[in-house]
């Protein structure tokens, strides 16, 4: 039986994906929309803690040597530092509406030493809040597509195909921008 906790650790790897499609689910009646909610809420703040932490604690020798290879020289890190602690919320809000950018965020606000609990307090509410909108949207998709679903279940595959292709593109397109910004400055 296909529950939130199944689709769990899928969303810790691909939250955004995994959390449409679970909302997918609900929309046609296979889950609950609260357990799907709190799946996705909670594999995504696991996720974000554990590269706040990585930052955090992935530091030394190598990292340094690596960090120096890409350029960030001393005084490049305190600017880094300093941005990141006094534009935490702009830091978060930007990882939350472009899933590719948490990464890099998220491992910078563990650098720059952003205390766990004021990271946690602005992290939190737009991890809910994304959650809610990603479930809610495929809610939608799926409510649509169930009846058509059921009588033509290859439509199901194609749908799932479809989407993952249009996100895809949306992932490809982002990440191409935001190379192209980072190598202009």
């Amino acid at each position: 039986m296909l529950t939130p906790a199944v689709l769990f650790p899928v969303m810790l790897v691909e939250g955004p994906v995994a959390t449409l499609v679970a909302g997918s689910l609900v929309g046609a009646g296979a889950l609950g929309w609260w357990p799907v909610w709190l799946a996705a809420t909670a594999a995504d703040l696991i996720a974000d803690s554990l590269l706040f932490l990585l930052g955090r604690y992935g530091t030394g020798r190598r990292t340094e040597r690596l960090l120096g290879r890409l350029g960030l020289t001393a005084a490049r890190w305190q600017e880094l530092r300093t941005a990141v602690r006094s534009q935490l919320p702009r830091v978060v809000i930007g990882a939350k509406l472009v899933d590719v950018g948490a990464v890099p965020a998220f491992l910078a606000t563990g650098m720059a030493g952003v205390p766990y609990r004021r990271f946690l307090a602005w992290n939190a509410p737009l991890t809910a809040a994304r959650a809610a909108v990603l479930t809610g949207l495929g809610a939608l998709l799926g409510g649509q597509l169930a009846d058509r679903v059921v009588a033509q279940p290859w439509l199901a595959v194609v749908a799932g195909l479809a989407l993952g292709l249009a996100l895809l593109a949306v992932h490809t397109v982002i990440a191409r921008i935001t190379r192209r910004t980072a190598a202009h400055r």
